[in-house]
């Protein structure tokens, strides 16, 4: 018996590991060294590209508690980690080389490991679990395009924020649809009066934007999908006559129209998650927050993603996979990281256990682990899979996704601490693969 891993990042590596810690043969892929993409620069496995942090590394902390997790199906990712770690304050940041040189000499030491370095052109027979990433070669890309049907498949990322519905002050904002067409609940609107908007306006004009790699940039992706500085840049009232229309609209409040309204849809059927309608954005991260704060109703807001626009080959994950990282189309198929929807390194290091292990089980004739949504990992697979979401964008860790408490907490630390140690719970009272 043998199953077979494309891809050596975080994803790629912790599936050969969890499948070969079960005692089943793996034959693992790697393009590297023969072949990089723009983004990669080392021959090593589990390469961090963008960052050496790992994020935040308290269990109370949506990222901290993934961690946490994870280390309970014996992740290697995060032993590995800790053993590189930099001082970073109160996040698990590491040695980017010594990372990526234990990681892969873990892999290439493991008795039941083959590490085969060569472009993998078509989706291996048997069982499988592809792992390469979002910037996946042209010709493997291909074929899984050709498996996903074109509409199910996505090159680039162009994402609007999104927020947590109880961090929005309702005070300052009304449901209603544009003449009252739709259920009165499908979107939240959030209006601005002359003075606030023209505030509003200079301030995002003048935020700063992201960097951009060479990779990421095309021309179509911001035709087709402008983003919200570049349209404010076009007139002061352009936005007004774009995404922040306030036609058909009006505020309960004052009984008139808005001068301008941001409107935000539900991310999934629960209602926990809304997104910026129309606010594709290029911005730094801090600056969303700082701009788009200045939007009333979200002056407090969680943002538990900021919007982005960069090169990401991600699969439409809720059509296509199931809860357990397996393509629904085709038995023993699985699929990990990035590349499923997930965003950040950890998460993709997690699906890339989950798939591995579920392939260890689909082989073995056993049900695939069913983890209760109120964990950070099952609250991730529940999202990638959950084919009410709509317009489905990558999303990592954070306590949105997760369902309430039975008991409302209001202060926000001491409510990530029992959400936390919800899951923490649960996996120390014994968990059943």
């Amino acid at each position: 018996m043998k199953i077979t891993v494309v891809g050596a990042g975080l994803a790629g590596c912790e599936a050969a590991y969890a499948i070969a810690q079960r005692g089943v043969k793996v034959k693992l892929i790697e393009m590297k060294p023969k072949k990089k993409t723009p983004a990669h620069k080392s021959e090593g496995f589990a390469e961090l590209v963008c960052s050496n942090s790992l994020k935040a590394e308290r269990v109370a902390s949506a990222a901290g508690l993934l961690k946490k997790e994870m280390q309970y199906f014996g992740s290697l990712t995060v032993e590995c980690a800790y053993e590189c770690r930099v001082p970073a304050g109160g996040a698990l940041a590491v040695d980017r080389d010594k990372f990526s040189a234990l990681v892969t000499r873990k892999i290439k030491e493991h008795p039941l490991i083959e590490c085969v370095s060569e472009e993998c052109c078509d989706i291996p027979d048997g069982v499988v679990v592809v792992a390469t990433g979002p910037l996946t070669s042209e010709p493997l890309a291909q074929k899984i395009k050709e498996l996903c049907s074109e509409e199910f498949l996505n090159f680039y990322d162009a994402a609007a924020p999104i927020v947590t519905a109880e961090s929005i002050d309702m005070n300052c904002a009304f449901s209603a649809s544009r003449y009252e067409r739709g259920g009165e609940d499908d979107y939240i609107n959030c209006p601005f009066n002359k003075e606030e908007y023209e505030l509003f306006h200079s301030e995002l004009v003048a935020a700063e934007s992201a960097e951009l790699h060479s990779f990421d940039i095309r021309k179509d992706v911001y035709e087709g999908c402008m983003p919200i500085e570049v349209l404010a840049k076009r007139g002061a009232d352009t936005m007004r006559f774009g995404p922040m229309k306030p036609v058909g609209l009006r505020d309960p409040r004052t009984g008139h129209r808005p001068w301008a309204v941001v409107q935000l849809r539900k991310e999934n059927a629960s209602g926990q998650l809304y997104n910026l309608v129309g606010f594709q954005t290029n911005l730094k991260f801090a600056e969303q927050k700082r701009v788009f704060s200045l939007i009333p109703a979200l002056k407090n807001a969680e943002f538990v993603r900021y919007g982005v626009m960069h090169r990401n080959m991600f699969i439409n994950s809720p059509k296509l996979l199931n809860a357990d990282f397996s393509f629904k189309k085709r038995g023993g198929l699985y699929f990990a990281g990035q590349i499923t929807g997930v965003e950040g390194y950890m998460e993709s290091a997690m699906s890339g256990i989950l798939a591995g292990i579920n392939a260890v089980n689909y082989l073995k004739g056993e049900k695939p682990i069913s983890l209760p949504r109120f964990t950070m990992c099952g609250a991730l697979t529940a999202y990638i899979s959950d084919e009410t979401v709509s317009n489905f964008q990558p999303m990592g860790a954070n306590f949105g996704i997760l369902p309430s408490l039975d008991v409302h907490i209001r202060d926000k630390k001491l409510r990530y601490e029992a959400l936390a140690q919800r899951s923490v719970d649960y996996f120390e009272k014994g968990r059943e693969e």
